[in-house]
């Protein structure tokens, strides 16, 4: 209950302050160019990697990517560019 109304109040700043709402409440943030590359932002650091599969942690539970080919191009503190041809990504909470 506590921790939902935190959520709520840092919402409500972000809407406020005009904030983005990822930063504020530590959300990932999912870009993607065509099918070929993804870009994901406030991961929590990578649980799987084949190149048909990558799952990456988050603080809304895994998100899958599925596909062919599938490279990770780069991997920083917060973010990771995924390239190849992506062909599903789902969100497992």
């Amino acid at each position: 209950m506590r921790r939902k109304r935190l959520e709520d109040v840092k919402a409500n700043l972000s809407d406020l302050f005009e904030l983005p709402r990822e930063i504020m409440l530590n959300l990932p943030k999912i870009s993607m160019v065509g099918n070929n590359q993804l870009l994901v932002e406030n991961h929590k650091g990578v649980i799987e990697y084949t190149p048909q599969r990558i799952r990456v942690n988050s603080t809304v539970g895994v998100i899958r990517m599925q596909g062919a080919d599938m490279k990770l191009k780069n991997i920083a503190v917060d973010d990771i560019i995924i390239t190849g041809e992506i062909r599903m990504i789902e969100f497992i909470g």
